[in-house]
């Protein structure tokens, strides 16, 4: 049964730790899901993530919010880090060439429009703001330690 388990970020320091350790455990194949509401912090994980899997603290991580898909080569290959917040359905994900991305590393923020083409396997992550700076991070699918 696949893991499930809750962790406080007090500040982006903890996001960033929290980045670190997962960036330890990934490997190609993997696809690492985000969700949570508007100003949860899916961009600020996933540009802490890319910045520890390219062993770069000042990597240029913009939002792909408007180009959907930016690619990264890092030290365990490319990463795919794709913004679905525009799409109107899971139909135009082969358009993006979404199957031959899963043979890499997949970081998806607004996983919820995956639909039915959400990887098997896949980690989700559910971000959620407790305050200004906190946030409660939802880690759901995997059974590698963090």
């Amino acid at each position: 049964m696949p893991g499930r388990e809750e962790i406080e970020l007090e500040d982006t320091a903890a996001t960033a730790a929290l980045a670190s350790r997962l960036a330890a455990q990934l490997r190609l194949g993997d696809a690492v899901l985000l969700e949570g509401p508007l100003g949860a912090g899916k961009t600020t994980f996933a540009r802490q993530l890319l910045r520890a899997l390219t062993n770069d603290p000042a990597l240029d991580v913009p939002s792909p919010s408007y180009t959907l898909v930016q690619s990264y080569e890092t030290c365990l290959g490319t990463v795919h880090h794709l913004d679905l917040w525009r799409l109107s359905g899971p139909g135009e994900l082969v358009e993006l060439g979404w199957e031959d991305m899963l043979s890499d590393i997949v970081l998806v923020e607004w996983a919820e429009r995956l639909g039915s083409s959400r990887p098997a396997g896949a980690l989700t992550i559910m971000l959620a703001p407790v305050s200004e700076t906190a946030r409660r991070a939802t880690l759901i699918g995997w059974n590698r330690a963090l």
